[in-house]
């Protein structure tokens, strides 16, 4: 156990390591505790101001690309705090921080246009309401499938395969449940995050889990 008098050094690396992550999350909880303190239709027209839906992507793209992804539509900023520690962390500190800014941006901006492009045609064909392109589209999660996908070159096989398993079932049991734009979004950024496979070359530290569990366990005894 560290001394309490050590924490503080503790928690700085930890947090220095991952720069962009905290960031983010620190402009997350800002924009949710402001949010929070609307009057829900107030709420709802702040981010539907920020919508990457289909209007606002004709009028002013690039405004509402990189204001969508600082503001959260449901969930908790505590899950997505679990959620970013587990995610985006990990990929952080291994790609680098321009690496993963890359990665993040290309996955929410491609994601992005391929949802809304699905949804025109949808509108186009009378699959979906006109009212569809004022859809609500706002939020991280786009991105964050994208990164747990490149995450999958950092794992040492066989896991690896078993994690591309669980995070294809994740993104492919919404398709078809209800298919909508949000579902194909998250889908294409699955795909997305794998295409960033470049960026992962020479970056070494694969992480096996089996090795892991058996340092915990050494470390747990003792010895």
């Amino acid at each position: 156990m560290p001394r309490p008098a050590a924490l503080p050094r503790l928690v700085w690396d930890y947090l220095r390591r991952a720069p962009g992550t905290f960031i983010w999350l620190a402009i997350l909880l800002a924009t949710t505790v402001f949010l929070h303190r609307l009057p829900s239709t107030v709420a709802e027209h702040v981010l539907g101001n920020r919508s990457t839906n289909l209007h606002h992507l004709a009028e002013d793209p690039w405004r509402v690309l990189i204001s969508s992804a600082f503001w959260l539509d449901g969930g908790g900023w505590l899950l997505y705090l679990l959620i970013f520690n587990l995610i985006h962390v990990p990929a952080e500190r291994w790609l680098r921080t321009w690496r993963w800014l890359f990665v993040c941006v290309f996955v929410h901006v491609s994601a992005t246009y391929i949802s809304e492009g699905v949804l025109y045609w949808a509108i186009n064909h009378g699959e979906a309401s006109e009212q569809s392109e004022f859809a609500l589209d706002v939020g991280v999660s786009y991105a964050l499938v994208g990164v747990a996908a490149v995450l999958v070159y950092r794992i040492a096989t066989p896991w690896r395969y078993y994690y591309l398993a669980a995070l294809t079932t994740l993104m492919t049991v919404p398709l078809l449940v209800d298919l909508n734009f949000t579902a194909i979004g998250h889908f294409a950024s699955l795909f997305l995050g794998l295409a960033c496979y470049p960026l992962t070359r020479g970056r070494g530290g694969v992480w096996n889990p089996a090795t892991a569990i058996r340092s915990w366990r050494v470390r747990g005894s003792g010895r």
